[in-house]
């Protein structure tokens, strides 16, 4: 099976469950897949808001029901949620809105906002805002990302797998890189 025939096939999943969690990677690699006609634009930019917005609410809860237990689970995580705890206070309302867009706080920002007095309701519709944005933004990007590779190169259909696999090869040092250092941190 070709990479193409894989994100044809698995592209959409990939996309909802990439973005249920940090899925950035996967997003801009699906906005670049819907440049190039393997997926819908529109439908990647529905499943990723979806996915974004059920797993910012799953942690929401996590946060709200079993935040203090998580927390002394995992005692690595406390530097970051003080951290949060301290943007809550002064910023709630833009900081439920941007959390998503902020390397390291897109599971530890829900989850201790969770935690807050913030009702529910709230972060429910400031969820949906800040998914609609970081769905249209990051899926934009990817897709720029192809337009702006199909201006370079003219004859860009016979690179169009060389390209995929080198973004793929990126996505996945990148998100080596990030583990690595969180795991040092």
């Amino acid at each position: 099976m070709s990479l193409t025939e894989m994100l044809s096939r698995y592209g959409y999943l990939a996309v909802f469950v990439g973005s249920v969690l940090e899925g950035e990677t996967i997003l801009i690699l699906a906005g670049f897949a819907a440049h190039q006609g393997y997926l819908s634009f529109p439908l990647v930019i529905t499943l990723a808001f979806c996915g974004g917005t059920l797993g910012d609410q799953i942690f929401f809860f996590l946060g709200r029901y079993y935040g203090s237990r998580l927390l002394s689970r995992f005692p690595s995580l406390v530097s970051r949620a003080q951290s949060v705890s301290q943007l809550i206070q002064r910023y709630h309302t833009g900081l439920i809105v941007a959390v998503r867009f902020m390397y390291g706080l897109r599971i530890i920002g829900p989850l201790v906002i969770g935690m807050s007095d913030v009702p529910a309701w709230r972060f429910v519709l400031l969820n949906l805002l800040g998914a609609v944005f970081w769905a249209v933004l990051i899926a934009g990007a990817g897709y720029l990302f192809g337009q702006t590779l199909q201006w370079l190169i003219a004859d860009f259909k016979r690179y169009e797998e060389l390209a995929l696999l080198l973004i793929l090869a990126a996505a996945i040092l990148t998100s080596l890189v990030r583990w690595l250092y969180a795991r040092h941190r």
